[in-house]
């Protein structure tokens, strides 16, 4: 069985998810063969030095956590989120985990997805999009990286909470520039040969079915993770549901 999981936003500040969450990677998760996490794990990532990082446990204790499931036999692939982008190499040598490109094509027997966290096809956001441009420049990324990891934990609090202003005040405008393109996801869907699309991001959980140049695709909404519950989404070989956690 494969699962696939996304938006968790892990810190201090939310202890129900992070329970439901180690339960899960100390339970259930040990009956997949393989676990994909799709963007967000974590609400912020100032960069991988943080793992050890005296002042703050947290992170270690989820980078081991992933660390016993992977030595257990799961095999776990972690995708990049808006809020976890500086996840890097010594992230994936500390848990296991192998690192995947967004947007990524998983083909298992009989059947194809393309799997992505969601947010580039949220187009009707400029400036989102012009903000995640600039983060994700390798040269950013690198002078961002030399700061010290006080100084990039401090612009990483701030930057949260400008997105969460941003978000508040873009919710007044319209609730489309928080979800995905319509013609932006078709061209996806068109361009990653009509698979079937798994993607988190907009913590609006649904079963889409798209058509697009006649076929039909379905585009399936990860749940974000709450204090009293999560879920996740199951391939069996067969077909996709959702389970919940809680």
């Amino acid at each position: 069985m494969i699962y696939f999981i996304s938006d968790l936003h892990l810190s201090p500040q939310v202890p129900g998810v992070t329970r439901i969450f180690l339960e899960f990677l100390g339970g259930r998760a040990r009956t997949a063969g393989h676990l994909y996490i799709l963007g967000d794990l974590f609400e912020v990532w100032p960069g991988d030095d943080c793992i050890d990082d005296a002042e703050n446990t947290f992170d270690r204790a989820i980078v081991d956590a992933l660390h016993g499931l992977t030595d257990s036999g799961v095999r776990l692939s972690v995708m990049h989120g808006n809020r976890d982008f500086l996840l890097g190499e010594e992230f994936a040598a500390r848990s296991g985990a192998n690192l995947l490109p967004d947007p990524f094509i998983l083909s298992v027997p009989a059947w194809q997805f393309v799997l992505s966290h969601g947010d580039a096809l949220c187009t009707d956001d400029k400036d989102y999009q012009a903000f995640r441009a600039q983060v994700r420049d390798p040269a950013w990324r690198l002078a961002f990286l030399n700061k010290p990891l006080k100084e990039r934990k401090a612009i990483a609090a701030a930057l949260r909470q400008q997105s969460e202003n941003s978000k508040r005040e873009k919710l007044k405008q319209a609730q489309s520039l928080m979800d995905l393109n319509p013609g932006a996801t078709d061209d996806f869907l068109r361009e990653h040969g009509y698979a079937t699309f798994i993607h988190g991001h907009t913590h609006r959980p649904a079963k889409h079915d798209h058509m697009v140049d006649g076929i039909h695709v379905e585009r399936w909404v990860m749940s974000d993770w709450h204090e009293n519950r999560g879920e996740y989404l199951c391939w069996n070989g067969e077909q996709l549901s959702r389970e919940a956690l809680r």
